[in-house]
């Protein structure tokens, strides 16, 4: 044991080298461990840090997808981030534990149950061997699902033991030597601290990679550590920044307070067009848009000022190209001590996606509150949205409607049977239109032009339903007025000769299909004229009111009573009986019905009066063919008859149909043989302008008979009608039309006339109609706008969607169409719109009497009005005087067709009218 403290303790040198020995050994032991236990903590740490926040990353990108449940795109998410180092799974849960996506496919749908309740921040297991983090989903303030990953610590925990093995050694060798390093103390002291010194040196003149190369356990050596430990930390954040830096997410520049670039990163030059090299010449001003420049420059020298330290503004580029690119710009700057810049550091983001974006958002909103009425719908039809339009005209705000379905807006008037069949052509076809009745909030209801589109995702189920709605309530008033105008007396509200002339037409269709005789009685109040001659025209009109009021009430609903004018009256009694006797006995107790009626004392304001009528009769039953004007010939003759025979009375008009028939047979041979003889020619009527310019003219077909002379349309082209014959005679006017427009092109005088041809309906049927109208067109080598087709208003009551369907193959022809006779049919206005119309012809039925009838006038004025409005031409036809020109021209009608100006002519005669 002496032996032994000698050894160790026998001098001061010896006791030196052993206390150096054991104070070192001790110092580095201590040091080894704390730096091992650090270096775990700090391992453990980073692990921890890298494992929250690849979960809380997975959770923020996984979040929309957990909630639309779009289970693809999470497996690709985490697939993705399944190749992060050390990762060994990554899990995707909802919040009952079901695996919604997993780095193992195999291991989806299955569920985990060790998952924590109602927490905010991550949760971290540690295992010898693993790291296990459970992050929550959260979207919003609402918790959606789980992220759960799994971090391999092996690698981490054989790191930890080599590090501890290599420190156990290092204190060996330490210990082995600190005799001999207490020696040369002072020599190692200096050498190292000039070797930092040295490094230091090197590493300011950029040389970041050099360490100091020193060992041993004093203090050199551990300033030698944490030098080289405070080197390594910078370099690790020197390359983060410039990770961060070449990203191609955003633009990144650092610029010199002279404006100049000092650095750009790739993803800004992409955005220039420049190249790093090529901006470094160059300053941020001369790339800036020169509307933008001077609030850049305000902020910037705000800067310079010491006024602020950044600022952020959307300003816009110009490219090398010379494309103009907006940005969001965030500029910061970094001051020396002086607290001059010393440089700045810039954002720029490209954000042209999101100005398109607002564009189109501005140019959807500007359209959604348009004047139509919009309504967006789920799949489920419960309002989602409305515009102003639709709040203004149903009186429903947003917030009442939202939510609501659309039904409550239903009004009544339709049938279950019409809503199945709008939506069986919404799910079949994906959209309808058409008009319907809906009821506003104050319980009015109102007509409405529909139009409903199913909208679709890719795969083609329904997401959303749009519907769009015009309030038509003045189109249907229009149309009811001119209705009124057009088919009832305005005094007595019957209906007029037209509606009259329209109904016995299909009384008569009916009669002959059930076989059940009508009949119509003609009535003529007696004396009338004296009572208009003695006590004004004011108490005549109270007599034809009360007269009309006495008439309807003596018939059936289902029978006509109109007023013809003046005192003239017909009642229309329909499906009487199927024998002509019973149906005779019939007519005549309503007759006498009506006899009785009008017998009974009448109070014309203070005056009391007694009043009688005629009665002429005519039973009909539809087979003898006998047109309108012929009923109502015979029925007048019965009438006048019963007036001379004492008036106040009846009387039946006996038919005697048989020459009729003969003569007919006659006339149809003789048709035919017309054609085929050349017997047929065409005359020409001037269709002129207010100032006095043949524009145009209409042909009109003429028959040069043998025997009879020169005949008129009225006299053959009905009966052309019905045998069919209608069809060649239009081919060969249309033929000769061509042919004339053709030779007309060819004369100075004469190219500009535009050519109207009376199509018949029977014409207009044809399938093959529109092909034949092209073949004649380029056949004869005519400008189609030279030619102009005449329509009827009948012809729109058939198949519309066909009419409009070959109009518009002939309007994009070239093809001019006028509707002639307009205001006599039953016209649409909301199928009028639709056609591909240039010209409105007012019926001369109209215009006779235009100058004193105060009903033609108002007709007249309503059809211009709407041609007008429509973007029609507008023509009145039958233009006789002198006043009914002045009338059209004064209410802005300026083309006419009339006798006034000429009657057809034949060709000759018409071309010297030109001359």
């Amino acid at each position: 044991m002496g032996k032994l403290k000698n050894l160790l303790f026998g001098n001061l040198r010896k006791q030196l080298i052993v206390g150096m020995t054991i104070t070192v050994s001790t110092m580095m032991s201590l040091f080894v461990w704390d730096t091992t236990r650090r270096q775990e903590k700090l391992e453990l740490a980073h692990n921890y840090e890298q494992g929250s926040a690849l979960a809380n990353s997975l959770a923020t990108s996984s979040a929309v997808w957990v909630m639309s449940r779009d289970f693809s795109g999470l497996q690709e998410i985490v697939l993705g981030a399944s190749k992060y180092p050390n990762l060994t799974y990554v899990i995707v849960l909802d919040l009952s534990g079901h695996i919604l996506a997993h780095n193992d496919p195999s291991k989806i749908g299955l569920y985990l149950n060790d998952l924590p309740q109602g927490i905010a921040e991550p949760v971290l297991k540690r295992t010898a061997r693993s790291l296990d983090v459970i992050t929550p989903i959260i979207l919003g303030q609402k918790h959606v699902g789980w992220v759960r990953i799994g971090l391999n610590l092996e690698s981490f925990t054989a790191q930890l033991a080599t590090i501890k093995q290599s420190a156990f050694s290092y204190v060996l060798a330490a210990t082995g030597l600190s005799v001999l390093l207490v020696a040369l103390t002072s020599r190692i002291l200096t050498r190292r601290l000039y070797a930092i010194q040295k490094v230091a040196d090197a590493v300011q003149t950029g040389s970041a990679d050099m360490r100091v190369a020193l060992s041993g356990t004093d203090e050199a050596a551990r300033l030698a550590k944490q030098f080289n430990v405070m080197l390594d930390s910078l370099n690790e954040r020197e390359q983060q920044l410039r990770s961060f830096y070449e990203l191609n997410l955003v633009g990144l520049t650092i610029t010199s307070p002279d404006q100049g670039w000092i650095r750009v990163n790739n993803c800004l030059c992409r955005m220039l067009e420049y190249s790093e090299q090529e901006l470094r010449g160059m300053n941020w001003a001369q790339l800036t848009h020169p509307e933008d420049l001077a609030a850049d420059l305000e902020q910037f020298n705000r800067v310079l000022a010491n006024e602020i330290d950044g600022y952020s503004l959307e300003k816009r580029f110009i490219s090398r190209t010379g494309k103009i690119i907006p940005t969001k710009l965030v500029a910061g700057c970094v001051r020396k001590p002086n607290q001059e810049v010393d440089y700045l550091t810039a954002m720029v983001e490209d954000i042209t996606d999101r100005k398109n974006a607002e564009r189109e958002i501005g140019i959807a909103a500007t359209i959604f509150d348009s004047q139509q009425c919009m309504l967006v719908s789920d799949a489920n039809e419960l309002i989602l949205r409305v515009n102003s339009a639709f709040t203004r005209i149903t009186g429903y705000s947003q917030e009442e409607v939202i939510g609501q379905n659309p039904r409550l807006l239903k009004s009544g008037r339709h049938d279950a049977s019409f809503y199945d069949a709008m939506w069986k052509s919404i799910n079949t076809q994906g959209m309808w239109e058409g008009e319907i009745w809906n009821r506003r909030k104050d319980g009015n209801v109102f007509p409405e032009y529909l139009n409903i589109t199913a909208v679709k995702d890719s795969k083609g189920t329904v997401t959303n339903y749009v519907a769009t709605f015009t309030d038509i309530t003045q189109i249907k008033a229009a149309e009811t007025e001119i209705r009124n105008l057009a088919f009832y007396d305005p005094l007595t509200s019957l209906p007029n000769r037209r509606l009259l002339s329209d109904r016995l037409k299909q009384a008569v269709n009916s009669s002959m299909r059930n076989g059940k005789t009508a009949s119509l009685l003609f009535l003529d109040l007696d004396n009338f004229k004296t009572l208009n001659d003695t006590l004004g025209h004011d108490i005549g009109d109270l007599l034809l009111e009360q007269v009309a009021t006495r008439l309807t009430s003596c018939v059936r609903e289902c029978d006509t009573v109109a007023r013809l004018g003046g005192d003239e009256f017909v009642v229309m009694l329909e499906d009487l009986s199927e024998h002509a006797m019973e149906a005779a006995e019939k007519t005549e107790f309503i007759a006498n019905k009506i006899l009785a009626a009008l017998n009974e004392p009448y109070q014309l304001g203070q005056h009391p009066y007694r009043n009688t009528p005629s009665i002429g009769i005519v039973l009909f039953n539809g087979r003898e063919q006998q047109s309108n004007d012929e009923l109502l010939k015979q029925a007048d003759i019965a009438m006048y008859q019963a007036k001379k025979s004492g008036r106040n009375g009846i009387c039946f008009f006996d038919p005697q149909m048989q020459d009729n028939i003969s003569a007919r047979a006659v006339l149809e041979s003789e048709v035919r043989n017309a054609l085929e003889d050349k017997q047929f020619t065409l005359f020409y009527q001037a269709q002129i302008d207010h100032l006095g310019n043949i524009n145009g003219a209409e042909a009109l077909i003429r028959w040069q008979h043998p025997k009879r002379g020169l005949l008129l349309p009225n006299e053959f082209i009905s009966l052309a009608e019905e045998t069919g014959l209608i069809l060649p005679i239009g081919q060969w006017i249309f033929e000769t039309s061509c042919k004339l427009i053709n030779a007309w092109q060819a004369n100075e005088i004469t190219k500009h006339l535009v050519l109207s041809i009376n199509v018949s309906a029977k014409q207009f049927q044809q399938t093959n109609f529109v092909a034949k109208v092209e073949a004649a067109v380029q056949r004869h080598a005519i400008a189609p706008g030279r030619l102009k087709l005449e329509l009827t208003e009948s012809m729109l009551l058939g198949d519309i969607e066909d009419t409009i369907k070959k109009m518009t193959a002939l309007n994009a022809l070239g093809v001019y169409f006028s509707l002639d006779d307009f205001g006599t049919g039953y016209s649409s206005l909301q199928y009028l719109k639709r056609l591909p119309l240039h010209q409105l012809k007012i019926d001369k039925s109209f215009v006779r009497d235009i100058a004193t009838d105060a009903s033609d006038q108002a007709i007249v004025r309503t059809i211009i009005a709407m041609a007008r409005t429509l973007n029609l031409n507008v023509i009145g036809e039958g233009v006789e005087t002198e006043e009914q020109k002045q009338f059209l021209i004064d209410n802005g009608c300026t083309h006419f067709q009339g006798y006034l100006f000429s009657k057809p002519l034949p060709l000759e005669q018409f071309e010297m009218l030109l001359n």
